[in-house]
């Protein structure tokens, strides 16, 4: 189990290439990997800045990390976060997962992006032509989210 919180950009196959080393055990590898975007809502966005609080965003990254370890059997897993000031087409988010079979490295794939994209403690403030505004989750990701709900 591994999560990093870091401005730095990250190169998405040399994170998978990683995690996927020496795993002959593992039957199925399931990641997601998320981009900033060049258009949302209407508006071309110039960048994308997440803000968040050193030390609590960890400890609640951790946290939901080991809540998808309880929830299925997993070998290991990665989640990586950038935060900072980021372009269009940068990644920002790197998860994956490991398990013997693939059904379970997909769902807990899965249930970490939803938790990500509507409970993560980040703060996203966009950038467009038109000024600047702070960006809220959306009813379709909290619907996403709310299926993992027990």
């Amino acid at each position: 189990m591994a999560v990093r919180v870091q401005e730095a950009i990250f190169d998405p196959g040399r994170l998978l290439a990683d995690f996927t080393k020496a795993r002959q055990s593992t039957g199925g590898i399931a990641s997601f990997l998320g981009l900033v975007r060049d258009a949302h809502g209407g508006r071309t966005v110039q960048a994308l800045t997440l803000e968040h609080y050193p030390g609590m965003t960890e400890k609640q990254l951790h946290a939901i990390e080991a809540e998808a370890h309880r929830r299925w059997p997993l070998l290991d897993s990665l989640i990586v976060h950038r935060v900072g000031r980021m372009l269009p087409g940068e990644p920002i988010v790197f998860v994956a997962t490991a398990s013997t079979h693939r059904q379970a490295a997909l769902d807990a794939c899965a249930f970490l992006i939803d938790w990500l994209k509507t409970d993560a403690p980040f703060w996203k403030y966009e950038e467009t032509g038109e000024g600047g505004h702070w960006v809220e989750a959306r009813a379709s990701d909290k619907m996403a989210r709310d299926r993992w709900q027990s």
